[in-house]
């Protein structure tokens, strides 16, 4: 079914390690002259504050703008939504992208999805994905994984979402640590049928 966001995607970033995944996936949806509607957990910007070389400022618009400068956005292209904007389109099943990334994903957040506690405004936004039957994406960072974990994400697995761990291959050689996580945006990108470049193909 067509509609009106088949440009735009959203990508929710949470307290898990990994920031840089969440980010490069960011950049390369701009790159690719996509729409991106952004959330940062209050964990995910400490988390991004302590592995990343961005700073990024505490109101949301601000960042509207610092993320915007980073990865070149054009006027409008990208979007940073509060964990409390519930009037943002990502809240709605009539306004929202139906593709989502989250990226990484604690297991907290992991939880709260698979539970349907829209406790703020990324697991909303998640929760209207599955409603609306879209491509939701969950990119878990933990390890090892317990029992409760595990059974979340089956559940979550069975309700269509793709779960696809932060788990970097070697086959093609990686020299460099951006390498590594090209390896997971890559796939992400491959599960939204989203076209790119970052590595070769298997073959």
């Amino acid at each position: 079914m067509a509609r009106k966001d088949d440009r735009t995607v959203s990508v929710g970033l949470t307290g898990a390690s990994g920031a840089q995944y969440g980010l490069r996936l960011i950049e390369c949806l701009v790159k690719a002259d996509y729409t991106v509607y952004v959330m940062f957990t209050k964990a995910a910007q400490i988390v991004v504050g302590s592995e990343t070389d961005c700073r990024l400022p505490g109101r949301t618009a601000e960042q509207t703008r610092y993320l915007s400068t980073l990865f070149g956005a054009r006027d409008g292209q990208l979007r940073v939504f509060g964990d409390e904007e519930w009037t943002s389109p990502v809240a709605s099943g009539s306004g929202a992208p139906l593709r989502m990334a989250v990226c990484p994903a604690s297991m907290a957040t992991v939880s709260a999805i698979a539970n349907g506690a829209s406790e703020n405004l990324l697991e909303r936004a998640a929760d209207v994905v599955l409603k609306e039957r879209g491509n939701l994406v969950i990119v878990p960072r933990e390890t090892p994984f317990s029992t409760i974990h595990l059974e979340n994400m089956l559940r979550l697995s069975r309700a269509g979402v793709s779960i696809l761990p932060a788990n970097p291959g070697f086959y093609n050689r990686p020299a460099r640590v951006e390498e590594l996580v090209d390896f997971i945006v890559a796939r992400v990108l491959d599960q939204f049928g989203i076209e790119h470049e970052l590595m070769k193909r298997w073959g």
